[in-house]
């Protein structure tokens, strides 16, 4: 899947560094969203975590706890 990305709007999360180093959400058409970080080493690891379904499986483990 490609989104055009060119006219989101990015809201700066409230947890960001003020060194610059921070993560953006822009909310998109369709109900999509997309994500954005500036330390494109932690970026980089984050997206092997999603494609590996890593967050999945640590949602349906608190959901039986």
């Amino acid at each position: 899947m490609t989104v055009d990305l060119s006219g989101a709007r990015w809201f700066k999360s409230s947890r960001s560094a003020s060194n610059g180093q921070c993560v953006e959400v822009a909310f998109l058409d369709g109900g999509m969203f997309g994500v954005r970080d500036s330390k494109p080493d932690e970026w980089d690891a984050f997206a092997v975590d999603v494609y590996d379904g890593e967050f999945e499986r640590r949602c349906a483990d608190r959901e039986r706890a």
